[in-house]
């Protein structure tokens, strides 16, 4: 028997930091996703986890643990297949080093992921996001540090680890006002910023002061802002601005909700899915093809395109009241509508009964 806890030591600590230099979210989630299968093993098979051995983790085990995730823990398929892409991504970590069980692996990773539904993303109307933006208090120094912050989530269209992860010296104001972004995959992305959202950082770097850290958003403590604080700040101007314009509290907004209005709102203005992909930091132009299934003028310039076919004139008839009451119906197998009177009042109703 192989004991697992070397071996899974080594892909979270060598493999994917050294080796891959995964990010620090990737790492993070790779080691939640074995949390839970280990922490699921152990109580299937009544063994400590760190006594749990590689033979043990078979292509049952792990079918199992993916129902229970949907099951117990009520996850979508798309969580399921990310827990499933970490299992696999370790899998294959093993098989040059444990080649005994090579077989074993091979009915890992012939475990098919789920399909799972392409929804139309969630975003934002021009007039939402500006009752969103106008949300924050300039007068409080929180005000003119959330004010900022959603300017330039909304412009840059930044994932909250983009955001977060922002630093004092990636800003630039002179002479053209940009930011330096390090994106998914270590990809870097210089992004030109409006007028007011220049305007919104100066009054933020003008009142931060000199905390110990280089981050560009930190909280009351002085500390980088955390994705939770992200998330918090995030809902508490949504409630508020949803007392302004109502249909905000029937949408579910969370700060990639804002990345993805910002996709939308630069695909209505240029029309040209390259440069939104560009924008957002998209590896594959493909990825940013969700937003023309969700931008309704796409559809539009389409049906204006296109000459719709003729429709044949002509005026409605009503059918003959007596004929349509001598029509059989499925319930009594005959006639068995209305007869219309000499007065044409009261209907009787006849039932026709053989032939």
């Amino acid at each position: 028997m192989t004991p697992l806890a070397p071996h899974l030591t080594a892909f979270l600590r060598e493999r994917l930091q050294l080796e891959r230099q995964a990010s620090v979210h990737t790492c993070d989630a790779y080691a939640y996703a074995f949390q839970l299968l280990l922490t699921f093993a152990a109580a299937r098979l009544s063994t400590p986890p760190s006594a749990l051995c590689l033979e043990q983790l078979d292509a049952s085990l792990i079918l199992a643990f993916l129902d229970h995730l949907e099951r117990n823990r009520g996850n979508t398929a798309r969580s399921r297949n990310a827990r499933l892409a970490a299992i696999k991504s370790f899998t294959r970590f093993l098989e040059y080093r444990v080649p005994s069980c090579l077989d074993q692996f091979r009915r890992i990773l012939a475990i098919p992921s789920k399909k799972t539904d392409e929804r139309l993303v969630g975003h934002l109307t021009r007039e939402e996001m500006q009752a969103l933006l106008d949300g924050p208090d300039p007068r409080t120094r929180r005000g003119v540090r959330d004010r900022a912050m959603l300017h330039v989530v909304y412009a840059g269209g930044l994932r909250v680890s983009e955001l977060i992860g922002l630093r004092v010296a990636d800003v630039a104001l002179q002479p053209q006002a940009s930011i330096h972004v390090l994106g998914k995959g270590r990809r870097e992305r210089m992004l030109p910023l409006w007028s007011v959202t220049a305007s919104a950082l100066r009054s933020w770097l003008a009142i931060r002061g000199e905390p110990p850290c280089p981050e560009l958003f930190v909280n009351q403590c002085g500390e980088p802002l955390t994705r939770s604080g992200v998330e918090h700040i995030v809902a508490k101007y949504v409630a508020i601005a949803a007392v302004k314009l109502p249909s905000l509290a029937n949408k579910r907004v969370s700060p990639h909700v804002l990345r993805h209005t910002c996709a939308l709102h630069t695909l209505q203005a240029t029309r040209d899915v390259r440069k939104v992909a560009l924008w957002l930091g998209h590896a594959n132009v493909q990825t940013a093809e969700i937003y023309l299934r969700a931008d309704p003028n796409e559809k539009l310039d389409a049906i204006e395109a296109v000459v719709p076919a003729s429709l044949r004139r002509g005026r409605f008839r009503a059918p003959d009241k007596l004929i349509a009451s001598l029509a059989p119906t499925k319930k009594c197998g005959g006639l068995c509508g209305p007869i219309l009177t000499a007065t044409g009042s009261l209907p009787v109703a006849v039932r026709r009964r053989g032939a």
